[in-house]
């Protein structure tokens, strides 16, 4: 299925492995963002200026969330090779359903 979709859409598939450098420059940026941050911070705590605090928390915010995206992986759910895994993925059943199938397990068999 997955050999099917490389053939109909390459443009996806390319989206969907992207690639698995890790940025050097996006973490640079969001690490100077999250110390900024952190002084604007304790600029805000020093002059008791509770929006520039506010700021300086964003700051911060605002490059962890850079960090963390720099460093996550775009194509995890699709295999580098292209090719699926040799055994098929179970169906995941709900919660209820599971405690169900206990139930009988233990009660009628």
């Amino acid at each position: 299925m997955e050999e099917a979709l490389a053939a109909d859409d390459p443009r996806l598939v390319s989206a969907m492995t992207g690639s698995s450098t890790i940025s050097r420059n996006r973490i640079v940026l969001g690490i100077a963002l999250v110390l900024l941050g952190i002084v604007t911070i304790f600029g805000g705590l020093i002059a008791q200026v509770t929006l520039v605090g506010l700021a300086g928390f964003l700051i911060a915010l605002t490059g962890s969330v850079l960090i963390y995206r720099a460093v996550s992986v775009p194509g995890a759910l699709v295999s580098a090779t292209g090719r699926g895994s040799a055994k098929a993925p179970r169906a995941r059943k709900k919660f209820g359903d599971r405690l169900q199938d206990r139930w009988e397990q233990r009660n009628f068999e």
